[in-house]
């Protein structure tokens, strides 16, 4: 019986997902790559939990720094809370100014349902902005039981700012090979 094939690794260990993903050789690929260049990104970042939204939105501008996104390019629009990053999201998104969104944000459980309610609906309303608009928007919101975990993964916004690109880069790959196919 003979060994199969190796099959391509398609991340590095440096992105954001942990694992790789395995794809034989015999179908075509289409993938982005977390890269900067002329991009405008917008940055909507919750002011409550400001301790710890400050640092995803300093992990987020470091990594698109990293990524080659000029500052000019950059937009950062704070909002009050999760609850309304949706709103603002899909307002940057329409304008078609930006080719992609980061929210951040971050929700901590407390002794009520609200921790659900908010969870849920900023959740639900990023994934409605990019899905009504086509604009990729990356989830940037900590859902935490506590303080202390929040601080553990304030790093988050750098994985939400590749995301946001890797999908940015992915969805220009793709109107350049449609627009190429007509």
């Amino acid at each position: 019986m003979t060994e199969p094939a190796e099959l391509p690794q398609l991340r590095t260990p440096d992105q954001h997902a942990e694992g790789g993903l395995e794809v034989p050789d015999d179908v075509q690929v289409l993938e982005g790559t977390p890269s900067g260049g002329r991009r405008g990104v917008a940055v909507v970042v919750s002011r409550f939990n400001g301790e710890i939204t400050s640092q995803l939105l300093t992990s987020a501008l470091e990594e698109l720094d990293r990524a080659g996104v000029a500052r000019e390019s950059v937009t950062v629009v704070p909002v009050p809370g999760a609850f309304e990053l949706p709103l603002a999201t899909l307002a940057l998104a329409k304008t078609r100014r930006f080719s992609c969104v980061v929210a951040l944000g971050c929700v901590i459980r407390g002794e009520t349902p609200h921790f659900d309610f908010v969870a849920g609906e900023a959740a639900s309303g990023l994934q409605l902005a990019a899905i009504e608009t086509g604009v990729p928007v990356a989830f940037g919101v900590l859902t935490t039981e506590n303080v202390e975990q929040a601080n553990e993964r304030a790093g988050k916004g750098a994985e939400a700012a590749r995301t946001a690109l890797e999908m940015a880069d992915l969805f220009a790959q793709l109107r350049a090979s449609a627009a190429q196919a007509t």
